[in-house]
């Protein structure tokens, strides 16, 4: 999803190139596809507590987000593109799935009950030392919640 070619809805500094102190270390940023790109941003943030930082676009169409994850991290999404358009991305909305980790999966869970989130796990401790939950939003996606933060690197 490229930034450089639209007009931001909700913020004109383009931060895909920064290169100061401020630029976060490099990390995993999965992307994905929404049919209603600005109502799944709305959505992501009030159920699940992502954080806006950049809206590229214009109308309802969405060139590219950025919501940051607090504790680090965050996904990157657009609008699907018309049909027969050129797409680098061609992602089908509603097939995307994470795992999101959080230090509180209880109060996380409370969060996207009390916001309309359809819950299609509930939570659970794992055999793993794991508390988890899952969710899909109105798009269809798949969003898991727990505190496992992966296993130590070798």
């Amino acid at each position: 999803m490229d930034a450089t070619d639209s007009t931001s809805a909700t913020d004109t500094t383009d931060t895909t190139t920064a290169t100061d102190d401020t630029a976060p270390a490099p990390q995993v940023w999965p992307s994905l596809r929404a049919r209603d790109a600005r109502a799944l941003i709305r959505f992501l943030v009030e159920a699940f507590g992502f954080e806006e930082n950049v809206v590229y676009g214009e109308g309802d169409r969405v060139d590219h987000a950025q919501l940051d994850w607090p504790p680090g991290g965050g996904i990157m999404l657009g609008s699907v593109r018309e049909e027969g358009a050129p797409d680098h991305v061609a992602l089908v909305p509603g097939t995307f799935g994470a795992y999101v980790v959080t230090d509180e999966p209880d109060a996380l869970y409370a969060r996207a009950l009390a916001a309309g989130a359809e819950i299609i796990m509930e939570l659970t401790d794992t055999d793993y030392g794991s508390r988890d939950f899952a969710a899909r939003d109105p798009e269809g996606n798949r969003w898991f919640f727990g505190t496992y933060r992966g296993a130590p690197r070798k």
